[in-house]
């Protein structure tokens, strides 16, 4: 098998080295471990096609990777498998500024394709903390979503069309110049939110977006997080709305003491909130704020210029640099009903501090939508398993999702029936059947 790989994409690129393969075993928490016998790395759609069809013949079981992101062990090998590697597949075209769009290598970063959107004076919907890591066909993959999700929506929002290289060797290009194509079933939206299962996404079309000419940014402090959560409601119905966060003071502590990025309000949370659009939004966002004003527990910090704006969204981004200080971190990726998030954030924290005392619960994410983080910090990972049963519980006791926009992945396969019905898991298992009748495809993720 691997000498038929080399002769697919170039012995350079099928690495069988113990200590490349351990570091690309390992997920990006840092809590999940797996193995895998090879990393294969192809060069275009073909590669990566011919090289799924050799190891399917070879009965080899592949994992999918790209920046390897996933916080739910997606990209992490449970059988010796094969690694297939979206790395070199990195290019990016000309941006065409009358279509607004532009195509992307699967490989290629958020970063890059935010850097050509924006010498091109236009915009890429989806931002991630993890941008110059995180690469297109994953986050497709994914559905990602990120800060500006209450403004443009989630991955599948931004994906015009698909290169997808699939289980049986073949690809798959669906492209279309024109906006509106509606011949045959909605490919694309198949593949996207798949996780890797149905096949490996090579290329996108991507939608890109007017990039607004005035933006405002504040950061107001609630004691209560109802009273947070019901400003979070007015705001999301705010024509111009950029972006939503909410950043519990734990989280804020953590950034003032390792990255000397302080919350520069007082309160018990903090609400991050910008909008965006072709006129100066300060005296709009001002009234806003006023109608809040009984709810917050102090004035609110407002950037309105660019290094203002920058300074307070690094008290929501450095949360990314530091919540590994105390080891790597147990993640929970939830979705809730805007009615739930205060209960359960009082019982998350409760929940935790029963399991260890001194485990530091940090809270944050995007509250238009309800999706948050719940980052568990000093958790030994040998007493993980018990914490996490019991947190999946709470979150499905609170009307909650399994995944808000990480996906399944490995970590949460136990779980996919706390959101889907019998009925619907049979229904994916045989569109996963009929694509890959072996399962040699992403087989730890999902199901």
């Amino acid at each position: 098998m691997l000498e038929s790989l080399a002769a697919v994409v170039g012995s350079n690129h099928v690495i069988t080295d113990p200590d490349v393969l351990a570091g690309r075993s390992v997920d990006h928490t840092g809590r999940y471990r797996g193995r895998a016998s090879a990393l294969v790395r192809p060069g275009s759609a073909e590669e990566v096609a011919e090289a799924l069809r050799v190891c399917r013949d070879a009965g080899a079981y592949v994992t999918v990777q790209g920046g390897r992101t996933s916080l739910v062990a997606g990209t992490v090998p449970e059988h010796d498998d094969v690694l297939l590697s979206t790395e070199r597949l990195s290019a990016i075209s000309d941006v065409d500024t009358a279509e607004r769009r532009v195509t992307a290598g699967a490989g290629a970063t958020l970063a890059a394709v935010q850097g050509a959107a924006a010498a091109a004076g236009l915009l890429f919907g989806v931002d991630l903390a993890a941008r110059d890591t995180a690469t297109l066909g994953g986050m497709a993959s994914t559905n990602a979503g990120g800060l500006r999700t209450v403004r443009y929506g989630n991955m599948g929002e931004q994906v015009l069309g698909l290169d997808v290289a699939l289980p049986d060797g073949s690809v798959v290009r669906r492209h279309s110049a024109v906006r509106r194509d509606n011949t045959g079933y909605d490919l694309p939206s198949l593949f996207v939110g798949a996780e890797g299962t149905l096949g490996v996404i090579t290329a996108l079309d991507l939608r890109l977006h007017p990039t607004p000419s005035h933006r405002v940014t504040a950061v107001c402090g609630f004691d209560d997080l109802d009273a947070l959560v019901e400003a979070g409601r007015m705001f999301v119905d705010v024509d111009g709305i950029a972006a939503l966060e909410l950043i519990d003071a734990r989280g804020a502590a953590l950034t003032g003491e390792h990255a000397g990025v302080g919350a520069p309000v007082p309160g018990d949370w903090l609400l991050l909130v910008e909008l965006a659009g072709d006129y100066d939004q300060t005296d709009r966002l001002a009234e806003l704020l006023d109608g809040i004003t009984a709810a917050r527990g102090s004035e609110p910090a407002v950037g309105l210029d660019v290094a203002a704006q920058q300074r307070l969204w690094r008290v929501r981004e450095a949360l990314a640099e530091v919540l590994g200080v105390y080891g790597p971190p147990l993640k929970f990726d939830v979705s809730l009903p805007l009615s739930a998030v205060n209960g359960f954030a009082r019982d998350a924290v409760a929940l935790v501090g029963r399991h260890q005392s001194d485990a530091l619960p940090v809270l944050f994410g995007h509250i238009g939508e309800g999706n948050l983080h719940l980052n568990v910090l000093r958790f030994p990972t040998e007493r993980e398993a018990a914490l996490y049963a019991e947190m999946m519980d709470l979150i499905a006791g609170c009307g909650g999702n399994v995944s808000s926009e990480h996906g399944v992945g490995t970590r949460k396969r136990p779980y996919l029936s706390m959101s889907r019905e019998p009925a619907d898991i049979a229904a994916m298992r045989t569109v996963k059947a009929a694509l890959d009748p072996t399962g040699y495809l992403n087989p730890a993720v999902l199901f």
